[in-house]
């Protein structure tokens, strides 16, 4: 659906962008309908549009491990936190691609890790009252027997330290604060949860 695309309940009203670079910015003006059956005032929202993405957890059914990343987050840096976070591999999904495609890709790109088989987790929104984005995530098979080190796209700035750690220090991790990032938190959940038969299925 496009954000243009008729929506009963929504009367959109004016949409304007404010701002294009790598990111856009887009200010709606609209009317929905309550609950009640009745309509709102007119409102105005601006809206970050940056993009879906896909990301991808590396689990090792064999060695019981799970390959993530760290990286510098601007983000978290101007909400105030440690701007280093632990993540699972992702990235934007290009015009046309198929999000598994670009969670493989990914996988080489950020962590050069061969994804042998591919289990879907959940579609996400993330912040749905002002960010479009969405992320497709997945459970990746992966050898993590030789990953490690720094990785990234060097024309992209981008500064990458995968590691690896056994599952259930990653999962305590997210108990423990130490894993933050919203795809990460939700991803190691999931293995929590379907870690013995995702073992069982990839034995």
């Amino acid at each position: 659906m496009t954000s243009d695309q008729k929506i009963d309940g929504v009367d959109i009203q004016e949409h304007v962008t404010l701002f294009q670079s790598y990111f856009r910015l887009d200010r709606y003006t609209l009317r929905h309908k309550r609950f009640d059956g009745s309509w709102t005032q007119p409102i105005t929202r601006e809206v970050f549009e940056r993009g879906h993405a896909a990301a991808v957890l590396l689990y090792d059914p064999v060695r019981d491990e799970v390959a993530l990343i760290e990286q510098f987050r601007a983000g978290a840096m101007a909400a105030g936190w440690y701007p280093w976070l632990i993540e699972v591999v992702a990235g934007i999904i290009d015009e046309g691609e198929a999000p598994e495609t670009t969670a493989i890709r990914e996988a080489k790109e950020e962590a050069a890790a061969t994804i042998t088989d591919l289990v879907p987790i959940t579609h996400v929104i993330a912040s749905p009252g002002a960010v479009t984005e969405t992320c497709m995530l997945y459970c990746g098979r992966a050898d993590t027997t030789r990953l490690g080190g720094l990785h990234g796209m060097e024309e992209e700035n981008e500064d990458i330290r995968l590691f690896t750690v056994p599952a259930t220090e990653a999962i305590g991790w997210v108990e423990s604060g130490k894993v933050n990032n919203a795809v990460a938190v939700i991803a190691l959940l999931w293995l929590a949860l379907n870690r013995e038969k995702l073992k069982a299925k990839w034995a």
